[in-house]
């Protein structure tokens, strides 16, 4: 059977008119302004300033410790003089030196009082004891509960088992008295007859903390682990247990853990899943389900929300031009909660329904539909938070009776986090809460159709607003503006299957000859160096032909030649060669992302974030080119023209790094070209087959012939002499301290026929520190250090090498970087549930043991992990994962480059004393600072001295003009890479000036200013 919503509406209508009519006069108490919460709330709804800042407070809240710490903050954050800003929050801002801070310390009591009353006030119990004492309350008013243990941000496997504990604990509280307890409305064993009296509700991610996308298998298995003890102790109580869903990255892992948790105890029937009707993607989940329950012939249960996680997907899907997998309008989901709910009572007779809404809308319209469909009571059920919405929870509890209260538990710092999210719901101007109980909206509107409120939207929206960022015009058109290319997405399968299939692929050309490539003529050489896996060096990526003095002599000689016909091509048909380039590695993404995988040993997300920084650079350098391309007019005298534009400096050196072997050899090699030089392409030699894509890029691009030069080599052979040479105009250079210097040293000698001035362009490495204040989302600031200092094992010249944690927090931050630490995977990095694999090569390896045993001398060893004995055994590039303290600003630790992952803890008195030890290197490349102190992160600012520094995200992980990149003192010299004047230094300015008076005759223009 089925039924259309739109021709049950005015029954919907009429119903929710009854049901609006049953609470006249109620408000929840979110609202009630007789209350401290109320006025807050009411307070954020009228002024979005003290909105954010009044979220950000509370947020931050828990951290604050002292009684100096929180007058601190509440100045920084409500000191501002704003008539919208409460008394309380201004005087305990403002006097906090009256009465030798007495006052003060009252009013700031007050505050944490009553903020902490506000978390209280959404929380059933901060201990197992008041949660059951809550439960036993609910239950005495005639509702049912389900029980959700808050602290879901795990970082370590430590924290997972703590939380699976934390639901044991309260388990076994309510095991103690829940069979003195009365089924609700009928008295028996059941509640309403027929459901669970135990009901609790698990967040997945929170039970296992290596949980990631790309990793479906592991993060399954690793989740029902920790989950399968408390499902048991679920069944045992004769329970209910619910998977609730969280992230879009969380979703595919949820759903494959439910039906395997679901078929393994096929027998017990009382299991749940959540479905969030914002998701675009819900009609096809829930329908899937709904299939797989009828294949299996298992009865399921499905909890409908709306979902708690709009802002966080619609700003994560913007910042990696992902599509939004969100609904962009309310109306939308609401579309959508109203047309699932119909799907899955339709199907009653294999899934039972858990409505969760306070949208007396909604609800209407399941009751309706329920009604049509005659679906058994027992069928379903409705679902609203603990501590909102009171007065539909009451209506629901005379109209419905099966009422179920989302119940949070736990201690207040989640809490904080919980009543964020809260808070952020009902003052949203979208909030049904807040239109009803705050707006006071008509009731007619609050009930209509919301097919009818979206067409209204659509048709009274405002015509899209004009983009207005610079466009360019290329050889073939219009040019798009720039934009980064998006990170692989592995919530979706296609992309996570990729990777092992351009492996597959790839491994059928293992042990190949790599000839050079010069003046488009493929060139061998007796002299070559084998490419390895870092993972298992007995596995030969490639043969590669070495360049010696004769081979560049060659080389630059083809360059020298080819230049003086590239200087000469147009900007906009040079930068047309790097658009069709970048289509090129578009096209083969994945298998240039896999050649890293196994040549450098990168792990998947950070291969395909090298390539698509190759795509950006191409992309970007292409746009540059042409906006620089056009001469500029200077001045503009009458009878004078004066045109300024640039031209190619000459034949460019370019020597590469291994660490970023394509992105940072095409973001080198592509700005010499676009700028008109020609190049010789020196890559590492242990990178060097990734370095060859570059030819074949080239190729596909139809580059003319010797632009473009692949000349591989030893240093040791040829690298002096491609520096030294006389016809060599720009040195492009990445790598060390020490090779730098010494090739800015020998480029300022001048050869026998050298004819210029060498341009270096040289980046060097850095020494990079992450400040952690002490009121840093430990969260956020963990997980950060840990990226930042092991990705790649360490191996960026922006990782975190050194982490300054401000005195009063540094025993939680240390305790939690070990025990996260503590949880990772080492191992080969083509699998992906690995989380730090070897490093480069048998050389590099070395190198970091020999900086392993300085550091463990010098410090105190705080985490020394190493890959396991199996990966080992194949005299794989390991070494250990190293985390030290007692670390001073005086140790070597602390002032060489490693390159490698080697992380120093450095402990700090204050957040002056940060910023001193950040600075006390001679490298200012990258830097960060966790804080949610406003006047903190302005004096980093100013005083933290780094090219690049990142406020409470990793110090690494730069875009492309986003995060223009490139640092000073001995980090490099040069203009930032991915920035507006990077091309600069490539090109020579030129001036032509024309008089263009003749007989006292001059041509107007209408750009000179002295005509009338």
């Amino acid at each position: 059977m089925s039924v259309e919503i739109s021709t049950l509406d005015p029954q919907v209508i009429e119903r929710g008119k009854q049901f609006f009519n049953s609470i006249t006069g109620e408000a929840p108490s979110v609202f009630n302004k007789g209350w401290w919460t109320g006025k807050v709330m009411d307070w954020a709804m009228q002024n979005e300033d003290f909105k954010v800042q009044m979220f950000r407070f509370v947020d931050v809240l828990p951290y604050l410790n002292t009684s100096e710490s929180l007058s601190r903050h509440i100045e920084e954050y409500f000191a501002a003089d704003d008539s919208n800003i409460p008394d309380v929050l201004k005087w305990g801002a403002t006097k906090t030196g009256f009465g030798g801070g007495l006052v003060a310390k009252v009013l700031n009591k007050t505050i944490r009082s009553n903020i902490e009353g506000m978390a209280r006030q959404f929380i059933i119990g901060q201990k197992s004891k008041e949660a059951v004492k809550g439960i036993r309350k609910l239950r005495k008013d005639g509702f049912a509960f389900v029980l959700d243990l808050l602290g879901e941000a795990t970082v370590s496997q430590e924290e997972a088992l703590a939380y699976r504990d934390g639901y044991l604990e309260v388990l076994d509280a309510i095991e103690k008295e829940y069979k003195k307890w009365d089924g609700l409305d009928t008295g028996g064993e059941l509640d309403w007859g027929h459901a669970p009296k135990i009901n609790v509700a698990v967040k997945p991610s929170a039970f296992y903390s290596q949980s990631k996308p790309v990793d479906l298998e592991g993060t399954v298995e690793g989740m029902i682990e920790s989950i399968e003890p408390i499902y048991k102790k679920v069944m045992s109580m004769g329970g209910f247990m619910c998977i609730d869903m969280e992230a879009l990255k969380y979703k595919e892992p949820t759903v494959e853990m439910y039906k395997r948790l679901r078929k393994k105890y096929s027998d017990y029937p009382h299991l749940g899943i959540v479905f969030q009707a914002y998701l675009k993607s819900v009609d096809d989940d829930v329908s899937s389900m709904i299939d797989w329950a009828k294949k299996e012939n298992l009865p399921i249960s499905i909890r409908l929300v709306k979902g708690a996680y709009w802002d966080y997907e619609t700003v994560i899907a913007k910042q990696n031009d992902w599509p939004v997998p969100v609904w962009t309008h309310k109306p939308e989901s609401d579309m959508a909660f109203e047309r699932v709910s119909k799907l899955i009572m339709e199907n009653h007779e294999i899934c039972h329904y858990a409505c969760a809404s306070h949208n007396i809308r909604s609800i209407a319209s399941v009751m309706e539909v329920a009604k049509a469909l005659n679906v058994p009571d027992e069928k379903y059920e409705f679902q609203v938070l603990y501590g909102m919405a009171e007065p539909v929870r009451k209506g629901l509890r005379n109209v419905a009776k099966r009422v179920r209260l989302y119940c949070p538990y736990g201690d207040l710092i989640p809490g904080m986090a919980y009543l964020v999210r809260r808070l952020l719901e009902n003052t949203a101007n979208e909030s049904f809460l807040k239109q009803t109980f705050a707006d006071e909206a008509d009731i007619s509107t609050l009930l209509e159709n919301p097919e009818l409120t979206y067409k209204k939207l659509l048709e009274s929206k405002p015509a899209p607003k004009a983009d207005n960022r610079v466009r360019l015009k290329g050889v073939d058109g219009e040019l798009e503006p720039f934009n980064n290319f998006p990170p692989s997405d592995f919530t979706i399968k296609e992309e996570r299957d990729a990777f092992p299939e351009s492996m597959s692929k790839i491994r059928k050309d293992f042990g190949q000859r790599y000839p050079l490539y010069i003046g488009g003529q493929e060139i061998i050489t007796d002299d070559t160096l084998d490419s390895y896996n870092p993972a298992d060096p007995s596995e030969i990526i490639g043969t590669v032909c070495q360049a010696g003095v004769a081979e560049v002599d060659k080389a630059v000689a083809v360059a020298k030649d080819a230049y003086l016909d590239w200087r000469n091509v147009e900007p906009r048909e040079r930068a047309q060669y790097l658009l069709k380039a970048a289509q090129y590695c578009k096209d083969n993404i994945n298998d240039l992302s896999a050649m890293q995988v196994l040549e450098v040993g990168k792990q998947w997300d950070q291969a395909q974030g090298d390539v698509a920084e190759a795509i950006d650079f191409l992309e970007y350098y292409a746009r540059e080119m042409i906006r620089l391309g056009d001469p500029k007019r200077m001045g503009n005298s009458p009878g004078e023209y004066s045109q300024y534009f640039y031209q190619g400096k000459g034949v460019a050196a370019v020597i590469a790094p291994w660490n970023f072997p394509l992105a940072i050899s095409v973001g080198m090699v592509s700005a010499a070209i676009v700028s008109g030089c020609s190049v010789v392409y020196k890559p590492a030699g242990i990178s060097s087959a990734v370095g060859y894509g570059l030819v074949e890029m080239f190729k596909a691009a139809g580059l003319p012939d010797g632009v473009f030069n692949y000349t591989p080599g030893r240093g040791s052979v040829m690298g002096d002499h491609l520096v030294d040479h006389p016809d060599v105009s720009v040195i492009a250079f990445t790598g060390s301290m020490e090779v730098g210097l010494r090739i800015q040293e020998r480029a300022a000698k001048v050869h026998p026929g050298q004819q210029h001035c060498k341009k270096v362009i040289a980046e060097m490495g850095g020494k990079n520190g992450i400040i952690i204040d002490d009121d840093a989302d430990l969260d956020e600031a963990v997980l950060g250090v840990l990226y930042a200092a092991f990705g790649f094992q360490g191996q960026k010249c922006s990782a975190c090498s050194r982490v300054i944690v401000v005195d009063s927090i540094y025993d939680r931050f240390t305790h939690r970087l070990k025990e996260a630490a503590e949880s990772v995977k080492l191992g080969p990095a083509e699998d992906p549930s690995n989380y730090m694999g070897p490093v480069v090569d048998k050389a590099a390896c070395q190198n970091v043991l020999n900086y392993c045993k300085i550091a463990e001398e010098e410090g105190k060893v705080l985490v020394k992990r190493e890959a396991p004995l199996e990966y080992r055994e194949k005299s794989g590039c390991y070494t250990p994962m190293l985390i030290v303290e007692g670390i001073t600003r005086d140790h070597r630790i602390a002032q060489e480059e490693v390159f490698g992952p080697v992380l120093s803890v450095m402990r700090a008195k204050d957040f002056k004393e940060a910023i001193d030890i950040a600075n006390s290197t001679r490298f200012a490349l990258t830097g960060a600072v966790y804080s949610r102190s406003p006047k903190h992160l302005d004096l980093a600012t100013r005083e933290f001295r780094v090219g690049n520094l990142y406020l409470n995200k990793p110090s690494v992980g730069a875009l492309v003009e986003r995060h223009a990149f490139g640092g000073f003192k001995m980090s490099g010299v040069g203009s930032k890479a991915g920035g507006p004047d990077y091309l600069l230094q490539f090109m020579d300015p030129r001036l032509v000036c024309e008089n263009t008076m003749r007989r006292g005759f001059a041509p107007i223009s209408e750009d000179d200013d002295w005509v009338a």
